[in-house]
């Protein structure tokens, strides 16, 4: 920079602007140089930055759903986003029910069959199944625990006829051999065997003993009932009236060669019970309970008010439920009494006919064991004024319901009522929807209409009412009144024919419920 001219300087205007000019240009030259040498001399370029980070799907469909059993297209779209846009693979990923779905469209997980709910299949039967989902964008995936409930759905039903044109039938029950058929009783002595969903009979009766019973009144072949091991043995009981009116239960096996029929030459008569010379209140009800001891339903004899004093005489077999034990014989030198007395009768050690297990009843023409609970429920029939139904517990033994001091909860006659069972539901004689004259004793009915589950339907054989009330809003000692009923009137009107005369409603093997008229009708209660 020496060569910069001052002022004073000898050199001219034009010259110094020139030396300044090319002095400069040297000094910025070498300042630029000066300044690249302190750089270190690397000259190459910056690292490239590091890809951006995958960010795994995320699963937007719910964790639950819910559908209605019978749903046919019961399915689970699986729905996600992914924030840098990848492609999503969905997959059914496991879970303890993965096996009752199937994966389809790429996202949507569907049950294999339509939902039943009274059926779950689901790992521990709560209609709750549990899955897992999955998502996937190639790189990172995603999983959804997800729980799918199945919801009930009261199913319609309605009353098939299932035959017609049969002689007076009282009772029915299921045959016992896993077939789906049932034995039908005939009041004069003959009992057939159906087949309900063709509604064939067989050619010939199972069972014929018309040459042996008096059929007249209320007397007949009242009940029927398999042995705990009829499926090995064929070992069955009739209850019926012989020609001299007196009660007698039976007993018969099968024929080896053919189990359609009965082998008569096996008859036994193991119990006889006198009957008065009047033709009704002969009771009817024969069943096996949950003990495996066998239950037989007797009225008072007839006649109007007890007249032949048996409801509160301990000492006779009539007015009772009697229990007896058919597989052993305590009397072995009385060939009219081949059983045994249960120890758990209440008079099993005196006090009373060894025989009985509850009395007090005027005609408990039919009953039922519940098959959940092993309650017995008895429909008595009553006399002027009170229809009712009583309940036996299992454990219950010696209970007194009453006649003929009580008609239902009404007094009936003097006399003291300390001790005695009032019945657990009663109705009015009338024509009401919620009266009738004569009581026929229903089932807790366990088949497979939804609605009706759980419910003790009965009817009546004079106005043919139809009711149904919660088996459990029963309770011993509490009585509920007709105005509680639920009304079944119009929902168990049947396809074809028409129900009246109730002699019994009758279940079968699968818990289907029947109502068996005695004009020859038979129906059967189904999902529609």
């Amino acid at each position: 920079m020496e060569a910069l001219v001052t002022p004073g300087s000898s050199k001219s205007s034009g010259e110094a602007r020139s030396v300044l000019m090319r002095t400069g240009i040297g000094a910025w030259t070498s300042l630029a140089m000066a300044l690249a040498g302190c750089s270190g001399g690397d000259s190459a370029a910056p690292p490239p930055p590091p890809p951006p980070v995958n960010r795994a799907p995320v699963i937007t469909s719910a964790a639950t759903r819910s559908f209605a059993e019978g749903t046919a297209d019961a399915s689970y779209a699986i729905t996600a986003t992914d924030a840098d846009n990848d492609p999503i693979t969905f997959a059914l990923a496991g879970g303890v029910d993965a096996d009752d779905f199937h994966f389809e469209l790429g996202s949507v997980v569907a049950f294999n069959a339509p939902p039943d709910f009274e059926a779950p299949t689901d790992a521990n039967g709560d209609n709750v199944y549990e899955i897992i989902v999955s998502a996937s964008d190639g790189t990172a995936t995603t999983t959804l625990a997800v729980r799918i409930t199945v919801t009930d759905v009261a199913d319609a039903f309605g009353l098939r006829r299932v035959v017609s044109g049969l002689s007076q039938p009282l009772f029915l029950l299921g045959r016992g051999d896993g077939s789906n058929r049932v034995f039908i009783v005939e009041k004069a002595g003959q009992v057939e065997i159906l087949d309900p969903t063709t509604g064939a009979l067989n050619a010939a009766p199972f069972l014929d003993l018309r040459t042996v019973i008096d059929p007249s009144g209320e007397q007949g072949l009242l009940g029927m009932a398999l042995a705990p091991d009829f499926a090995a043995s064929g070992t069955f009981y009739v209850h019926l009236n012989n020609l001299s009116g007196d009660t007698e239960i039976r007993r018969y096996r099968t024929q080896t060669a053919n189990p359609d029929l009965a082998d008569l030459s096996t008859g036994d008569v193991i119990f006889t019970a006198t009957q008065p010379a009047a033709s009704n209140h002969k009771g009817g009800f024969i069943g096996f309970g949950p003990d495996n001891l066998l239950y037989i339903a007797l009225g008072d004899g007839g006649g109007s008010n007890d007249a032949f004093g048996n409801g509160q005489n301990r000492n006779s077999l009539l007015a009772k439920i009697l229990r007896i034990d058919p597989s052993s014989d305590g009397f072995p030198t009385d060939p009219s009494r081949d059983y045994a007395i249960p120890s758990g009768n209440p008079f099993a050690g005196g006090g009373g006919a060894p025989e009985t297990f509850a009395y007090g009843l005027r005609n408990p023409f039919r009953a039922s064991f519940d098959r959940q609970t092993g309650n017995l429920f008895i429909g008595d029939v009553g006399q002027g004024a009170i229809e009712e139904i009583s309940l036996i517990r299992p454990g219950e033994a010696g209970l007194n319901f009453g006649w003929p001091v009580l008609e239902g909860t009404r007094v009936n006659q003097a006399g003291s009522t300390a001790g005695m069972t009032a019945p657990i539901a009663e109705y009015a004689h009338g024509s009401g929807p919620r009266q009738g004259n004569s009581v026929t004793g229903g089932y807790v009915y366990r088949g497979p209409v939804d609605v009706l589950r759980g419910q003790y339907v009965f009817g009546d054989f004079a106005s043919a009412n139809i009711w149904s009330i919660p088996a459990a809003s029963v309770s011993q000692g509490a009585t509920i009144a007709s105005a509680a009923f639920t009304i079944q009137t119009a929902a168990f009107a049947p396809d074809l024919g028409v129900i009246d005369n109730i002699a019994s409603f009758g279940e079968d093997d699968a818990g289907n419920l029947y109502v068996v008229g005695l004009d020859g009708e038979v129906f059967r209660v189904e999902p529609r």
